[in-house]
């Protein structure tokens, strides 16, 4: 008798924000994103400096809660989420808990991408969908493994997904996506000729 079990699982949580509640909500946050993209010159500048195909808010706004109060709402809303993924990653917190260190806006149009990185100094990152449209990128997360894997053959094409080098988590409006910061990631190019917006932001101790 014989069987293979699954070590070191790599967690992604995924939750669709729906409802009335939900739905208005995120209706005013795609509104602040475009109003919010539009005033700030300085994250024009840097995403024109820095090549950045669309707009963000991750090198010039850190307060995006006290600008606008659906970000507010939208923090509230986060908090039960990142509580329930730690209770699955089974974290030692003790008492504490994980708390918002940064949130920001991406707006990626038609033709960019984001290539692929991790977000240092958290323990918890994740990302809200707002505009997702035909042909947008999903997002594809990296086996944090692949650099040790020195003479392992490739995988079949229809290999079951837990044994998939690359994995893409296809979102819609609504969707919210949590996994643990180390994880790298990236946004292949944006196929869709409308723009792509979400939110991200980062949690630690």
């Amino acid at each position: 008798m014989s069987h293979t079990e699954n070590l070191f699982v790599t967690k992604l949580y995924r939750a669709a924000l729906k409802g009335a509640r939900a739905g208005r909500l995120l209706g005013e946050l795609e509104h602040a994103c475009r109003t919010i993209a539009n005033d700030d010159l300085a994250g024009q500048r840097w995403a024109d400096q820095h090549k950045y195909p669309g707009y963000t808010s991750y090198a010039s706004l850190d307060d995006l809660p006290e600008r606008d109060p659906a970000f507010a709402d939208l923090v509230t809303l986060l908090q039960p989420h990142v509580d329930a993924f730690c209770a699955d990653c089974c974290f030692d917190l003790g008492r504490a808990r994980l708390r918002l260190n940064a949130i920001w806006i991406n707006i990626l149009e038609a033709g960019g991408f984001h290539s692929g990185h991790i977000h240092p100094h958290s323990v918890v990152s994740g990302t809200l969908y707002l505009a997702f449209p035909k042909g947008a990128s999903a997002i594809k997360f990296e086996d944090p493994r692949l650099p040790l894997m020195m003479a392992a053959p490739p995988r079949k094409h229809n290999a079951h997904r837990e044994c998939q080098n690359f994995v893409s988590a296809d979102p819609k409006p609504g969707t919210l996506l949590l996994w643990e910061s180390w994880l790298r990631h990236e946004v292949p190019l944006n196929a869709a000729r409308a723009e792509r917006i979400s939110i991200s932001f980062n949690y630690g101790l």
